[in-house]
């Protein structure tokens, strides 16, 4: 099924978490780990995101952003993408490495912030990785270390997370640490963990529809926020939808994919088997299928192939990673 824009309203607090494919490992060592790392650093250094808290587990990743200056679609396409076309060919793998997409949960920052910090930090103590808090202080592939001051990362905002505690730093930490302390035998909490406001699909236009059943979307547990911070999501959604710009074209995203492949777009509508315009084919409807969530049956009518041919050969495209996020986001300007 095609997929949609989410709500990437800039400034909004996310918790964001994926999974492996199959509850598969997507970090087998601490390379795999520092090298996830180090793409969520260069996003941080480029301001597309402020990084408050995160957790690298090893068959799934939590964070907790607020994004910048890119939507959070782009981040996290920037950041999966890249780290599973690493990962697979450093391990010699193919197809997916993660389920479905990323879930995002629009949080209501007043009430939920530091009971995300502290809930996504204490993750590989619930798991036992880590046998205790003081062992969890040291733990790299966490964000609580750099909070606590073991290990320093200037990526992370950990003075945003202490300056809710103390204005001073020594005391800031002190605080910290004990209210992490005091949530280390909490277990899971399943209402911090849900599906995400837009789960896959929908974008903003799905949020608009959501006005009909307002009263059950209230209560929906994949809502961080009361109420009236519900009316601000749906206010804010119906203001995107009424200004959102007309999207490329398929003979404008044709004539640009052909051009920087060598063929002419022409070419891409005939039936030769020539291998950059097989390749371009698939190219274009990844972008236009599984990146715009436009109609797979407009691009088979157009390219005269069917649907499930066109379906077949995005999801080779999608799993093997090869498209630069640079070049999807000159294509579909």
């Amino acid at each position: 099924m095609p997929r949609q824009a989410r709500l990437d309203a800039s400034g909004v607090l996310h918790h964001v978490m994926a999974r492996g494919i199959e509850q598969g490992l997507i970090f087998r060592d601490d390379r795999d780990r520092e090298d996830f790392i180090r793409r969520l650093l260069e996003l941080a250094l480029k301001q597309a995101w402020a990084i408050y808290a995160w957790a690298l587990m090893p068959n799934h990743f939590h964070l907790l952003v607020r994004s910048g200056k890119n939507p959070l679609s782009r981040n996290m396409r920037a950041l999966m993408s890249g780290y599973a076309g690493y990962f697979n060919r450093r391990h010699n793998r193919h197809g997916h490495l993660f389920q479905n997409r990323y879930k995002s949960i629009v949080c209501e920052e007043e009430t939920y912030f530091l009971e995300l910090v502290r809930y996504l930090h204490l993750n590989p103590l619930r798991s036992k990785i880590v046998k205790n808090l003081n062992e969890l202080d040291n733990y790299k592939y966490t964000g609580h270390s750099a909070i606590v001051g073991t290990v320093e990362r200037k990526w992370q905002d950990t003075d945003d997370v202490l300056g809710r505690f103390n204005s001073k730093r020594s005391p800031a930490i002190r605080l910290y640490r004990k209210f992490a302390a005091a949530g280390s035998e909490q277990g899971r909490r399943p209402e911090l963990e849900g599906g995400g406001l837009l789960r896959s699909h929908g974008g903003w236009k799905g949020v608009v529809k959501l006005r009909s059943g307002r009263e059950k979307y209230r209560a929906d547990e994949r809502v961080l926020g009361s109420s009236s911070f519900i009316e601000e999501i749906l206010k804010e959604a119906e203001k995107q939808e009424e200004g959102k710009v007309k999207r490329v074209s398929l003979k404008t995203l044709m004539s640009r994919i052909a051009t920087d492949m060598g063929i002419s777009r022409e070419s891409m509508t005939g039936s030769g088997r020539n291998r950059k315009v097989t390749r371009a084919r698939a190219v274009l409807a990844f972008i236009w299928m599984r990146y715009l969530g436009r109609s797979g049956y407009e691009l088979a009518k157009a390219l005269g192939m069917t649907p499930q041919a066109l379906y077949a050969s995005s999801s080779r495209v999608e799993a093997d990673n090869v498209i630069r996020p640079e070049d999807l986001e000159r294509w579909c300007a």
